[in-house]
């Protein structure tokens, strides 16, 4: 009897849960080694690297470096969204995973200011950028392997997955170095809104180090990856642009100019919240520009309950963002952070319960606005520059963000003499801004990333005459 014709194989296709485990890890590592710098930007390096007679100029000079990381990363994303937009989304996310790995971990072995002079601080300005410039392609990548892999109404959902990762960063950086602290105590007598000599001598390297196993372990995860379907459809048909930017550039600046400030709210809000408040709420009551005076740890665990309601609201925004749509979700969203930036005063003046509302709320805010973004930013552009447009879109915004907030912040809140009603004031102006670009854009819930060159709806991609949506929908996971 002869044997049945064989037809070609199916492509490979990536199970669910690789496709969340991948985009989740890597995020997590990345924001993970984000945040040790940004919390040994506050407790050590002032001291370490940028000594000073005046705590707050050494403090701002932290932050600077701090700010040129967020400089880099549009660099990163025009570098890597070449490389994910040409080679493939796998690839590109192992090499800007190894390169914040690296850079990390040269971190944790630094000379000092004290031990090499103005050299430590220059190595230290280089890690940071190699830092920013991994972090320019990291995003959008694994926002890309979880949209472009997720099944049909669900595109939200997954796109909340590598937005997860900044919570669950957030609590294992501060959480190892809450740890550490708890071991290394500061000595009686000694000012607790200050980290242990032996903290501040050695012991603030162990969160820079430690990344290099979570590094080789998010390694293996996506080296298991393939690449989605979306992306080899586009591949096949020769589709893929030779100059991805250039592409971009031409035929796509609105998307990248809306997107662009669409984010902007969301980065101010979240650098306010993890990096600011952490100055604030540990400066001394009486202090030239005076905050709350806890204590490190009492601070830090505050924070960490505060980003259990980011990670919560994180994938709560999910379906709410598929359900109602994207553009509906975050105008409420961004309305309310206007208005949140409002009440910070009246909040804080209640004590260490407005203090702890004030995080929780602030944390909620940034999980709702964070989540819809890992979807709606890719479906902003077509398959041949989604890699590239998506992550310009969302680093340009971190410089006009990120890379400024914190440093306003700090002159902000010494403008107000102690008082940070001028930083909520400021992330309110923020949001208006975002609020006018979110009306001034579409909805894209309902765009398929399944055509290579244009976002269509997805009832016209289900009928096309190749039936190219059919073929891709029944691979997927």
């Amino acid at each position: 009897m002869p044997a049945p014709a064989s037809g070609p194989s199916p492509a490979p296709v990536n199970p669910r849960s690789r496709v969340l485990v991948a985009s989740l890890m890597g995020t997590t590592i990345e924001f993970y080694d984000f945040y040790i710098y940004a919390t040994a930007a506050v407790l050590v390096f002032p001291k370490l690297f940028f000594p000073s007679s005046d705590p707050t100029t050494a403090l701002l000079s932290s932050f600077a470096v701090f700010g040129a990381a967020m400089v880099a990363r549009p660099i990163g994303a025009v570098f890597f969204g070449h490389l994910g937009d040409r080679l493939g989304r796998k690839k590109t996310l192992v090499i800007s995973l190894l390169t914040m790995g690296i850079a990390t971990f040269l971190i944790g072995v630094l000379p000092t200011y004290a031990q090499a002079g103005w050299v430590a601080t220059a190595l230290l300005v280089l890690m940071r950028i190699a830092q920013g410039f991994a972090l320019g392609g990291e995003w959008s990548g694994a926002a890309l392997v979880a949209t472009e892999n997720a099944p049909r109404g669900k595109r939200a959902l997954y796109g909340t997955f590598p937005q997860l990762g900044a919570p669950l960063g957030f609590i294992i950086g501060n959480g190892l170095f809450l740890v550490i602290g708890a071991l290394l105590p500061s000595t009686a007598g000694a000012d607790p809104t200050q980290p242990s000599d032996a903290f501040v001598d050695w012991g603030w390297r162990i969160p820079f180090l430690f990344s290099a196993v979570m590094v080789a372990i998010g390694l293996w995860v996506r080296s298991r990856l393939v690449e989605s379907a979306v992306f080899a459809n586009t591949r096949e048909t020769g589709k893929v642009r030779k100059l991805p930017l250039a592409t971009v550039v031409q035929g796509h600046w609105k998307q990248l100019v809306l997107g662009t400030f669409i984010m902007l709210a969301t980065y101010v809000l979240f650098y306010l919240m993890t990096t600011f408040s952490l100055s604030y709420g540990r400066a001394a009551e009486d202090a030239a520009v005076p905050g709350l005076g806890y204590s490190y740890t009492t601070f830090v665990l505050m924070m960490i309950f505060g980003v259990l309601f980011f990670a919560a609201f994180t994938l709560v925004s999910g379906p709410l963002a598929d359900k109602y749509g994207r553009r509906t979700t975050l105008i409420w969203i961004t309305a309310a952070i206007v208005v949140f930036g409002l009440v910070w005063v009246p909040l804080i003046g209640l004590g260490t319960l407005g203090v702890v509302l004030w995080l929780v709320l602030g944390f909620t805010l940034m999980g709702m606005t964070f989540g819809p973004m890992g979807a709606l930013l890719p479906e902003l552009f077509p398959t041949s520059v989604r890699y590239t447009g998506s992550g310009i879109a969302y680093n340009v915004s971190s410089i006009l963000g990120a890379a400024v907030a914190p440093f306003i912040a700090v002159a902000l809140w010494e403008a107000g003499d102690g008082s940070p009603w001028l930083v909520g004031l400021y992330l309110s102006a923020m949001a208006v801004l975002t609020l006018i670009a979110l009306l001034l854009g579409k909805e894209t819930k309902d765009v398929s990333l399944d055509d290579g060159e244009a976002a269509t709806p997805d009832a016209e991609a289900d009928t096309g005459a190749d039936g190219s949506r059919a073929a891709v929908a029944s691979s997927a996971p």
